[in-house]
């Protein structure tokens, strides 16, 4: 593994090292997105994103994991990857007990239909509770149900409010928030203007096909350029680091939202 932009002490590829190349801002909100694509566009291969991932994707992945707060990830994501709970990484226990964190983070699930299948591990088994993120209009038969197995956060009507869903986990002490997607709630994010960073896997594969883009979903009006900050390349897989571009440098000590 090499960094070829940006400039990272220690060892390259060690968990210290990606822990220090990831590292939150020391103070605010700040929610990242992980995606992972492949050369042509593609968000996923044969309809999961596990496709076009490799080994060393999938060890940035659990590092950035292992240094948030809690993951955002849309429904139908849950659905079509089979999430279960975050875990307890014993090389980031003591890094967490510092910084005040849970042993895991929290997965929070965002669902306007709440079609959520209570019975799988994410909410039967988790180490910290699951979250569950919907609307104020949600029918109240579903919404007790999905109560009595996770915490529940409402925000807007007819549809979920990304922003103030954002700070209501924000309100919670969340504030080190990662998305994992997938496309549809990214595009939610990016709208919404509440993405501070953009960490994107770019796998060395062409696959054509008619899978979604990493963003899918109505047009931005205007287009939201990002800043590299960092690159990194193992096995021809490029990692790109993005940041909103209001920020002056990529130091954990980049001004964050309030």
């Amino acid at each position: 593994m090499r960094q070829l932009i940006g400039e990272t002490p220690g060892t390259p590829g060690s968990l210290e090292w990606l822990a220090q190349a990831y590292a939150y801002p020391d103070d605010g909100a700040w929610l990242r997105a992980n995606m992972v694509t492949s050369l042509d566009g593609a968000a996923r291969l044969d309809g999961l994103s596990e496709g076009l991932s490799g080994e060393a994707d999938k060890r940035i992945f659990g590092v950035l994991r292992a240094l948030c707060d809690v993951v955002l990830v849309g429904a139908e994501t849950v659905r079509a990857e089979g999430y279960r709970p975050a875990r307890a990484r014993p090389d980031f226990a003591e890094r967490r007990a510092a910084a005040g964190q849970s042993p895991a983070p929290v997965i929070a699930v965002v669902s306007r239909s709440l079609e959520l299948d209570l019975s799988a591990p994410l909410f039967t088994e988790p180490l910290v509770p699951t979250v569950v993120v919907t609307t104020v209009d949600a029918p109240p038969g579903k919404l007790a149900r999905v109560a009595a197995a996770a915490d529940v956060i409402t925000a807007g009507t007819g549809s979920v409010d990304l922003p103030r869903a954002v700070a209501a986990l924000t309100e919670r002490g969340w504030r080190r928030q990662l998305s994992e997607g997938g496309p549809h709630l990214l595009g939610q994010l990016a709208a919404g203007g509440v993405l501070d960073e953009l960490c994107l896997s770019v796998a060395p594969l062409v696959t054509a096909g008619d899978s979604p883009r990493i963003v899918n979903g109505p047009g931005i009006p205007d287009a939201r350029p990002m800043r590299l900050v960092s690159l990194i390349e193992e096995k021809g897989f490029l990692f790109t680091r993005y940041l909103r571009p209001t920020d002056p440098d990529r130091s954990p000590s980049v001004p964050a939202r309030t």
